[in-house]
């Protein structure tokens, strides 16, 4: 182990046995080994512990989503996990729950059509269809393969819908309407995950998910324009909703067209 009486970090002296992190850098001082113990506290504070933390966090977004928003929003975020962290790890949990409850992928875009039960379909007009579902498969797939990197991807362009649609009701910049957005999804990914869960007595999770998380999303908007008309807030947020659901199906939609034209 090196010298506690200095900062590993910067070498800046270590005033006392009272100094916790050092002024110049934040480097915590003194320094721990990892072990078991190490583990235990990081575990402790970053995920269990109760005012801060991973489900700090999560527990405030699903009961008090507005003054979560507003916190953050404001520049409270002393307790809070990172937006991009919680989304992350959602992401993670939701998948891996989906490979052990279910054991099938994130998403079923293809809805079970069948080309051949096309029965007076042309011949051409059936190779056109198993040419579609099998460009379908495989922008599906792709997707089940890169849930998360997928769910980032479609963040700005789900922040830059609410932006416009609320630009001139809550003064938000975008950037902010980026956090949001990345918070109401961290919503949706917790309720996703439940609903996995339930999956025996709730089929249809995907569709059950995406029906909650608009609901929730609303309400959490809702309480974080309070004071402003409910009804307008709601339906503004139910018009963002809509608008980026027509948007990112055109877009699976091209995907799936451009990769059956190349093949």
């Amino acid at each position: 182990m090196h010298d506690n009486s200095r900062c590993i970090n910067c070498e800046r002296a270590v005033t006392g046995a009272a100094q916790k992190f050092c002024p110049d850098c934040g480097q915590p001082t003194p320094a721990h080994r990892i072990d078991w113990h190490f583990l235990g506290h990081e575990l402790e504070h970053s995920v269990l512990h109760m005012d801060r933390g991973i489900l700090y966090s999560l527990k405030q977004l699903m009961l008090h989503p507005g003054q979560l928003l507003r916190d953050y929003i404001e520049g409270r975020r002393g307790n809070q996990v990172k937006p991009l962290l919680l989304i992350t790890v959602m992401s993670a949990v939701v998948v891996l729950l989906n490979r052990l409850v279910v054991g099938t992928g994130m998403m079923d875009i293809n809805g079970g059509v069948d080309p051949a039960g096309a029965l007076n379909a042309s011949a051409e007009s059936k190779a056109v269809m198993a040419a579609f579902m099998a460009a379908s498969r495989s922008v599906t797939d792709w997707i089940n393969a890169h849930f998360a990197a997928f769910t980032l991807m479609l963040l700005p362009m789900e922040a830059s819908v609410k932006w416009l649609v609320f630009r001139r009701y809550g003064k938000l910049n975008y950037p902010e309407w980026l956090v949001i957005t990345a918070l109401l999804t961290v919503q949706v990914f917790v309720i996703w995950s439940v609903l996995i869960l339930l999956q025996r007595w709730i089929p249809q999770t995907q569709l059950w998910a995406g029906l909650l998380g608009v609901i929730y999303g609303v309400c959490s908007l809702v309480q974080y324009f309070h004071g402003r008309s409910v009804w307008q807030t709601t339906w503004r947020a139910l018009l963002a909703y809509a608008v980026f659901g027509v948007i990112s199906s055109a877009m699976v939609g091209a995907a799936t067209f451009a990769l059956m034209l190349m093949k």
